[in-house]
C-alpha cells in the first residue's frame, strides 16, 4: 500500500510496490548508523545495494568516531561524518564539547540530501537524522514506530517503514533501504570489502599461514573458556597455522598473553594494539577467524574469510555472522545463550573449514 499524504506515515513490505519517495535517481544519500561495531558492519550491504541501483549517487555515512574506519573501507562511501555521542555525553559541561557538537551539525548540513536513511532506529540516531539538510523533494526515512528499536525515533522521519523484526539484522537494513528507494531487495549480498588487501606487519609476523583468534569481548558472560581456547590453539598449531590474538585493553592483553604462554613458542602470538582498519587488514589475510560475539568477528565474515562465531550469552539467529542465504562464504555460528559451544565442536568445525 502506498504511503498516505501525511508527512509522517508508515509503509509496509513488499517495497517493490511502495510509492516512490525520492527522485528517480537520487544524487546524494546519507546513511545514519552510528554504532556498535557489529551493527555498522551489518549496514555495509546497504551501501552496496544503493551503489548498484544508483551508480551516480554520492553516499555519505554518519558514524560514531570509534567506528569510522568501517564505512571508510567501503568503496561506495564518499564521505564519513564522525560523531562522538558517547564521549559528548560524559563531557556536556565542557565548552569544547559544544564546539564539537556545533561542528558536527555543520557537517550534517553541508550537503543537501535527497535521502537521509536512519537504519538504526534509536532516538540518538533519529535526532542526528533530524539535523540534516534536505534537497527539494528530499526525505528523511527510517523505521516505523512498530519496527524501530525505540518507537519515539519514528517521529523524526518523514516516512517510516514497518520492517519485520524476525529477519537477520543485515536483511532488515537492506529491506528498509529497498522500501525507502522503491527497489526490490533481491540483489546478492555484498559487504563491499572483497577487494580489501591483507596487511600484516612483517615486524611481528613471519609470513606463515595464520588464524586470527578474537578472544576478547566487552562482556564477561560472552567469553569462551580459556581451556577451550588452549585446545583450539593446539589443534590449529598441529595444522601448521600460527595463531594471532589481537588485544586492546590491558585486561584483553593479559588474557591473550595467558593463552599464548601455554602454547609452544611461536605457535601463538599476541598482536600489538591495532586500529580497526589494521585489524581488517589482518583478518583479510587469515586462513581462518574464530571469535566470540564481538563486532570484529562480524567484520571477518564481511571480509569473506572462513569465520566461526562462538556464542555463549546471546542467540545468533538474528544477529549472528551472516554471509547470505545460502552463504556466499563460509561463516558458522556455534552456541547459544547459556550454551557455549564445546571445544570439540569448535575444533571439528575449524578443521572442516580448513579442509
Amino acid at each position: 500500500m502506498p504511503p498516505s499524504s501525511s508527512r509522517r506515515n508508515a509503509a509496509t513490505l513488499p517495497p517493490t510496490h511502495a510509492a516512490p519517495t525520492l527522485p528517480a535517481a537520487p544524487r546524494a544519500i546519507l546513511l545514519v548508523k552510528t554504532s556498535s561495531l557489529g551493527d555498522v558492519v551489518h549496514n555495509l550491504p546497504v551501501a552496496s545495494d544503493l551503489r548498484r541501483h544508483f551508480p551516480q549517487a554520492q553516499i555519505d555515512w554518519v558514524v560514531e568516531e570509534t567506528f569510522a574506519d568501517i564505512p571508510r573501507l567501503h568503496p561506495a562511501v564518499r564521505r564519513v561524518i564522525p560523531v562522538a555521542l558517547r564521549r559528548w555525553r560524559k563531557r556536556l559541561l565542557q565548552p569544547a564539547t559544544w564546539g564539537e557538537i556545533a561542528a558536527a551539525r555543520r557537517a550534517l548540513r553541508r550537503e543537501a540530501y535527497d535521502l537521509v536513511l536512519d537504519t538504526q532506529g534509536l532516538l540518538k540516531s533519529a535526532v542526528l537524522t533530524s539535523q540534516t539538510r534536505l534537497a527539494p523533494h528530499g526525505r528523511r526515512c527510517g523505521h516505523a514506530a512498530e519496527s524501530a528499536r525505540e518507537p519515539i525515533a519514528a517521529r523524526c522521519y518523514d516516512t517510516g517503514y514497518a520492517i519485520p523484526k524476525n529477519v537477520h539484522a543485515v536483511e532488515r537494513n537492506r529491506w528498509l533501504a529497498a522500501a525507502a528507494c522503491n527497489y526490490p531487495p533481491d540483489l546478492p549480498l555484498d559487504y563491499g570489502l572483497a577487494a580489501l588487501p591483507a596487511s600484516v606487519p612483517e615486524a611481528w609476523h613471519d609470513g606463515a599461514a595464520y588464524a586470527v583468534l578474537l578472544t576478547a569481548t566487552s562482556r564477561d558472560d560472552k567469553l569462551w573458556p580459556e581451556a577451550h581456547w588452549h585446545a583450539l590453539i593446539g589443534a590449529l598449531a598441529a595444522q601448521g597455522l600460527q595463531c594471532i590474538l589481537p588485544a586492546g585493553s590491558a585486561g584483553e592483553r593479559s588474557r591473550a598473553e595467558r593463552l599464548a604462554a601455554t602454547i609452544p613458542a611461536g605457535a601463538a602470538r599476541v598482536a600489538p594494539p591495532l586500529s580497526i582498519a589494521e585489524l581488517a587488514g589482518l583478518c583479510a589475510g587469515a586462513a581462518l577467524v574464530v571469535g566470540v560475539d564481538t563486532g570484529l568477528t562480524h567484520l571477518a565474515a564481511a571480509l569473506a574469510r572462513p569465520t566461526l562465531a562462538l556464542f555463549c550469552a546471546s542467540n545468533p539467529q538474528l544477529t549472528g555472522v551472516y554471509t547470505g542465504d545460502p552463504p556466499a562464504s563460509p561463516a558458522i555460528n556455534l552456541g547459544a545463550a547459556g550454551q557455549p559451544p564445546s571445544a570439540f565442536a569448535v575444533i571439528d568445525a575449524a578443521l572442516a573449514m580448513l579442509g
